[in-house]
């Protein structure tokens, strides 16, 4: 839909780039007050992307939140992404999202119909997902953000977390990388229309695919890629589950058009703040500069990042190829002791050590 409302115009920053830094979230939540509660099996506390409680011995209730300023400028675009990134956080879990609550931030300069089509975006995704939405709330703002709060359900004993990988574990990703990078040359008009249209593609892809497929395999662990990039939501695993990650830089999908800006320059502040949380942790040694920018570079609405027994790797990727937007096998998990990262013996390596 045109508009006279160019949104991206009315935003400092853009999509998942808005996100605050892992680093700052991790001091800004230190030392408060909660009760504890056994039921609450996966809180905040493990940087995981819902929060799960278990409500009987067949149903846990997979919680999360999420919001952010116009990545783009079409209103119905943008609550389809929005929408889409939210609910991604309960399908990483394992869960099926049912019910959503609107959020929204509305500028003096949108009109009525701009509104409209963002929640018409948001409507029609979560329609797609099986899910409803119930309600929600919307105040002024210098600047327009959408999303939602999503509660979704999965049986307690299948719940997946940041945390449960195993040394030996396969690293399987589902969409390809370049994202952040890509909406940074979009606002500036560098794109052609062939790579606006596949960014868009993939940022209404949602992961129900993915997900439907990895519950039937043995996955210990899973996350999905947004706005702390492939490195810092990797980072995140390894410490959660103490190992260690080897990355094959020639077995993850980068987006062309992306490498092609990353040589520019043209990169999104959130790459760098992503890069100050998790580059001590990471020695990427020969890597390709443009290739390291977009392992930092903020996703919006990115794949499923997942940890597959040895096993049952192969069949995975098989079943995952044709559903999903790319069925990557990008490195594997390693046994390690602290976080530290070496260059591998191959310069296409990148080691994470917990």
């Amino acid at each position: 839909m045109e508009t006279d409302v160019k949104l991206t115009k009315l935003a400092s920053c853009a999509g998942c780039g808005a996100k605050v830094g892992a680093g700052t979230l991790v001091k800004m939540l230190e030392g408060f007050r909660t009760h504890t509660d056994p039921r609450l099996i996966v809180g905040y506390d493990k940087s995981d992307d819902a929060s799960v409680y278990v409500v009987s011995d067949d149903t846990a209730i997979v919680q999360t939140t999420d919001f952010f300023p116009p990545i783009v400028d079409d209103p119905f675009l943008y609550g389809q992404i929005a929408a889409t990134n939210a609910l991604s956080d309960v399908y990483a879990m394992g869960g099926a999202p049912k019910l959503a609550l609107n959020i929204m931030c509305l500028a003096d300069s949108m009109d009525d119909e701009t509104v409209r089509e963002i929640l018409r975006g948001g409507y029609d995704k979560a329609y797609e997902a099986g899910a409803i939405i119930t309600g929600g709330h919307s105040i002024f703002d210098d600047e327009p953000k959408y999303g939602l709060a999503v509660t979704g359900f999965v049986h307690p004993d299948r719940v997946l977390t940041n945390s449960g990988a195993r040394a030996g574990d396969v690293l399987i990703l589902t969409k390809p990388i370049g994202i952040g990078v890509l909406t940074s040359a979009m606002k500036a008009d560098l794109c052609d229309e062939e790579t606006v249209q596949l960014a868009m593609r993939l940022m209404t892809t949602l992961n129900k695919n993915a997900r439907d497929v990895m519950v039937r395999y043995r996955v210990h662990a899973c996350t999905d890629v947004t706005g702390f990039g492939l490195m810092g939501h990797l980072l995140e695993m390894c410490q959660g589950s103490g190992l260690a990650a080897r990355v094959d830089t020639k077995g993850i999908d980068l987006i062309g058009a992306a490498m092609e800006f990353a040589r520019m320059g043209v990169l999104p502040a959130g790459l760098y703040r992503n890069r100050s949380f998790a580059e001590s942790s990471v020695d990427a040694g020969e890597v390709e500069l443009a290739v390291q920018d977009l392992l930092f570079d903020p996703q919006t609405s990115g794949g499923l990042l997942m940890a597959a027994d040895p096993g049952d790797a192969e069949s995975l990727l098989a079943d995952l190829r044709g559903c999903v937007p790319s069925a990557q096998r990008v490195g594997e998990l390693l046994h390690g002791e602290r976080v530290s990262c070496r260059a591998g013996p191959d310069p296409d390596h990148v080691d994470v050590a917990f």
